[in-house]
């Protein structure tokens, strides 16, 4: 059973080090996503920071090992369009699962718990990603885990403009078996 845990500060290394050991194995993988971090290192660095000071990044523990990380939010500021922003959802974003949990399903249950979390709390309909733009593979992956495509953002320089959406109602209730919920750090 893994222990999930929303992050604290002191837990941006290990956030940067999942992403890090990720953008290695992409490059395996015919495509261009984190090839650089987006739009710079401090640039991402400081989005960590801001969403760890804001408990938006949660990371799901296997003991002392980090399995799986991923921030969600519950206002998008710029990427989905004005009369998108208007219904209820959850931004789901960074979602990284460390290779030595791959094939597991992780990402998928970490996509379902925050489909039900938004919904219980925040009375979300929907629970929303922007997926790399190029990444193809991705775009299928989140397909089959039932998200529908809602198109592009309009910002041709962001990188993950590929807009994705669940709705929460679709959602059954996430295995207690998987997580058991940690105290924050």
């Amino acid at each position: 059973m893994l222990t999930l845990r929303c992050a604290g500060e002191r837990d941006q290394r290990v956030i940067i080090g999942l992403i890090d050991a990720a953008a290695d194995w992409l490059r395996t993988k015919n495509t261009d996503q984190w090839e650089q971090p987006w739009p710079s290192v401090e640039d991402r660095r400081h989005r960590i920071h801001r969403d760890l000071l804001a408990g938006k990044t949660w990371i799901a523990w296997d003991g002392k090992r980090p399995a799986a990380t991923l921030t969600m939010a519950t206002r998008d500021s710029h990427i989905w369009p004005k009369d998108a922003r208007k219904e209820r959802a959850v931004y789901v974003s960074r979602l990284v699962v460390s290779r030595d949990y791959a094939g597991q399903r992780l990402g998928a249950n970490l996509l379902d718990w925050a489909g039900v979390r938004a919904r219980k709390q925040y009375e979300a309909r929907w629970i929303r990603v922007d997926v790399w733009t190029t990444n193809k593979a991705l775009h299928a992956y989140y397909q089959q885990q039932g998200f529908g495509f809602y198109g592009y953002c309009d910002d041709d320089g962001y990188p993950s403009a590929a807009l994705f959406q669940k709705s929460t109602t679709s959602i059954g209730p996430v295995s207690d078996c998987l997580f058991r919920l940690g105290a924050t750090s």
